[in-house]
C-alpha cells in the first residue's frame, strides 16, 4: 500500500520530532515536510500537496484554524489531524472539518488508530490516475466530498449552480458511477 504523504506543523520543534518518531514507527507515511511557523507551512504544504497535515492549534501569529482556511481558500484540500494539548477546541476542530483530534502527549495507539481510518476513507473513494478529469473537475469533486452543495461549490469556485451541476454530470459520466453519494466520504 502507498504510503501516506504528511506534513507536520507545530511551533514547538520537540513536538514534531516526537511526532516525527512515532510516524515512522508506524511505517505508514511518508513525512514530506515539516515546519515550525505556520506562515511559511501554508505555502509549502501548497507546494508539496500532503494528503494529511498534522497540526497544532495554537502557534504564535496563526492558529491552525487559520492555517486550514488558507489553505482551503487556495482551492487545496487534505485532511487535517489536530495535535495538541488543549481538549477544548475539539468541538471546533469538529467544525472545521478536521479528520481527528489527538491529545499530547500523543498515544502510540491514538495515532495508529488515526492513520488507520485515514487509510480506510482514502480507499472509499479514489480518482483512478487513467480517468482523465479536467482540473476543475477534480476541484468539484473535493468540494463535493467536503459536503459542499452546488450552490456552495458555485461559490467557491465563482461559477453558476447549473455549471457546477453540469460538472457534476460529467464527473458521475467519466467515473462511471451512478450517484453523488458514491464521491462522499464518510469519516
Amino acid at each position: 500500500m502507498d504510503k501516506i504523504k504528511c506534513f507536520l506543523l507545530d511551533d514547538q520543534i520537540n513536538s514534531i520530532e516526537r511526532l516525527k518518531n512515532l510516524l515512522h514507527q508506524t511505517n505508514r507515511v511518508e513525512i514530506t515536510g515539516e515546519l515550525c511557523d505556520p506562515e511559511k507551512a501554508i505555502d509549502q504544504i501548497l507546494q508539496l500537496k500532503p494528503e494529511l497535515v498534522f497540526i497544532d492549534v495554537e502557534m504564535p501569529r496563526m492558529s491552525g484554524f487559520e492555517v486550514i482556511r488558507e489553505i482551503r481558500n487556495n482551492l487545496f484540500f487534505p485532511k487535517f489531524i489536530f495535535v495538541t494539548a488543549y481538549d477544548q477546541y475539539a468541538i471546533k476542530a469538529i467544525r472545521a472539518s478536521a479528520f481527528d483530534y489527538i491529545l499530547k502527549p500523543i498515544d502510540i495507539d491514538d495515532l495508529k488508530e488515526a492513520l488507520e481510518r485515514f487509510t480506510t476513507a482514502r480507499k472509499k473513494f479514489h480518482i483512478p490516475e487513467s480517468c482523465c478529469l479536467t482540473n476543475r473537475e477534480k476541484e468539484v469533486v473535493e468540494l463535493v466530498t467536503k459536503g459542499n452543495t452546488s450552490k456552495e461549490i458555485g461559490e467557491k469556485l465563482h461559477l453558476s449552480k447549473h455549471t457546477v451541476d453540469t460538472h457534476r454530470r460529467k464527473i458521475l459520466e467519466k467515473l462511471n458511477i451512478h450517484s453523488i453519494s458514491e464521491l462522499t466520504i464518510t469519516e
